[in-house]
């Protein structure tokens, strides 16, 4: 036993576990990187997924922003639609209130007085005209807030002058505000009824002369 020489089992022993650490280190390595590798394809296609998804979902935003778009343009030409018929309707619901207007302010006129201007603002009407007493512009007032087309007259300024064609007379300037009604009245409705007013231009209603005009 002492004559055994044992340098070559163990020589041959430490190769072997060499190579089998070499063997173990380049498998550890080879799956490390075979890891890394796996990862790194993992990633590549989880941020080419995620790109897709963004794309797609940047395609479906402009798409519904055009749709926005267009339905704001259709409710735009809706209410456009809806503003024109609601402006014709009012035109036809008042378009009988414009004609009593008229005819009840010519026919509440009382002798001795004309119109010269009026003006129309919504329901207020600023009338402005001549009388030959304070009486007959009180006795208009009183005539056009009994009309069932006009209320809270209003009288706003009244002076007097004399009339350019006869000195002798002494004529009142007025300006006096009365509210349209669009509506007429149920009570004067069923007064009118009974006893209907003629329309017209009463002979007291006056065109402003050049003369007439040049002494105002």
């Amino acid at each position: 036993m002492a004559g055994l020489n044992l340098l070559p089992w163990r020589e041959k022993a430490r190769e072997e576990k060499k190579k089998q650490f070499f063997t173990l280190v380049g498998g550890s390595a080879t799956l490390a990187a075979g890891i890394i590798f796996g990862a790194h394809q993992y990633m590549q296609y989880a941020i080419g997924y995620q790109e897709q998804r963004n794309q797609l979902l940047s395609t479906e935003i402009t798409e519904l922003d055009k749709q926005i778009k267009e339905i704001e343009a259709l409710d735009a030409t809706r209410q456009a639609l809806l503003d024109r018929m609601q402006v014709i309707e009012d035109l036809q619901s008042t378009r009988p209130a414009i004609v009593h207007l008229f005819d009840e302010m010519v026919n509440a006129l009382p002798k001795g007085m004309y119109l010269l201007h009026l003006q129309q603002e919504a329901t207020k009407v600023q009338l402005e005209g001549k009388a030959e007493s304070y009486a007959r512009v009180s006795s208009y007032m009183n005539r056009l807030d009994a009309s069932p087309w006009l209320s809270s007259s209003n009288l706003n300024v009244i002076s007097t002058q004399k009339d350019a064609t006869d000195e002798e007379m002494v004529l009142r300037d007025f300006k006096l505000d009365v509210t349209q009604l669009l509506r007429q009245t149920q009570d004067d409705t069923n007064s009118n009824q009974t006893t209907p007013q003629k329309s017209g231009t009463p002979p007291n209603v006056k065109k402003l002369t050049k003369t007439q005009e040049d002494g105002k």
